[in-house]
């Protein structure tokens, strides 16, 4: 059976908020150049690098647990 503890989940949401929010606050424009290059590329690249970012979350919570 699955044991969820929600305090840990909620502290990693949280550590989420925090490390999403440094990017637009210490560098607004590089984060406006990003997105604006993001909107360029087509779904195939934009997919390939989500999945690429979730395995590599994976791989790094395997091996950090």
């Amino acid at each position: 059976m699955l044991n969820i503890n929600f305090s840990d989940l909620l502290s990693a949401l949280a550590l989420v908020f925090i490390l999403e929010g440094l990017t637009p606050f210490l560098n607004p424009e590089g984060l406006r150049k990003i997105f604006l290059t993001a909107a360029q590329m087509d779904n195939k690249t934009l997919r390939f690098l989500g999945v690429t970012s979730m395995l590599f979350g994976l791989i790094l919570l395997y091996v950090v647990r």
